[in-house]
């Protein structure tokens, strides 16, 4: 294996990475913005009440894309096989 496909191996698998992690990032982010921005209108300052939330959607997301995630997974760990056997 010579330097210019391990760092391609290596980009995809950030890529891969970033796939897969920044739907949750991102959607536990805005929520947690959000919640920030209506406890402070409202001040109330209770710690549980945007961990649930972000705990909620996680979750939600994880059962609504998560077949596609692991397709994706699938596909990249496959694809890594294949470079082995090569």
């Amino acid at each position: 294996m010579d330097p210019t496909q391990v760092s391609e191996v290596l980009r995809e698998g950030i890529f891969v990475a970033l796939k897969l992690g920044a739907p949750l990032l991102l959607l536990s982010m805005l929520i947690g913005v959000a919640v920030a921005i209506f406890q402070a209108v409202t001040q109330i300052h209770e710690q549980t009440i945007s961990f649930a939330l972000k705990l909620t959607v996680v979750v939600l997301v994880c059962l609504l894309f998560g077949g596609r995630m692991m397709d994706i997974l699938l596909e990249y760990t496959r694809h890594l096989f294949t470079l082995m056997l090569t």
